[in-house]
């Protein structure tokens, strides 16, 4: 019973897109957020006040890259499962930058190899 009707040409959305637009939002990339966690603490800058983002720019979860509106939010927010797997992917080994994935598709420099001597 139930399933798709046969002659229907439009598919329903069948899942909530929570994640794209979740995805909207998230301006860095996973390198940058990373670059930006292995910097010594004497580097990082306080949050300047913006009143375009939601809390005034002043609540923000640097591992996730979201600004939260308030702290019961961004505690709330601290005890997902979302945030860890977040924390454990950053503690873990560097991220794949643009680079790399210029190097893996034959667009960077070329890799000659060693220079042989000339006699």
């Amino acid at each position: 019973m139930g399933g798709k009707c046969p002659h229907r040409k439009v598919k329903k959305r069948r899942y909530s897109h929570k994640t794209d637009r979740r995805a909207k939002f998230l301006v860095k990339g996973d390198d940058m957020v990373y670059d930006e966690l292995k910097k010594p603490d004497d580097q990082k800058k306080d949050l300047p006040v913006n009143e375009d983002l939601p809390g005034m720019g002043q609540y923000y979860c640097l591992h996730c890259d979201r600004y939260f509106s308030n702290v019961a939010v961004q505690d709330e927010h601290f005890k997902t499962k979302h945030h860890k797997k977040r924390i454990k992917q950053m503690m873990g080994p560097a991220p794949h930058t643009q680079l790399d994935a210029d190097l893996a598709a034959g667009m960077g420099m070329p890799d000659n190899g060693p220079k042989l001597m000339s006699m």
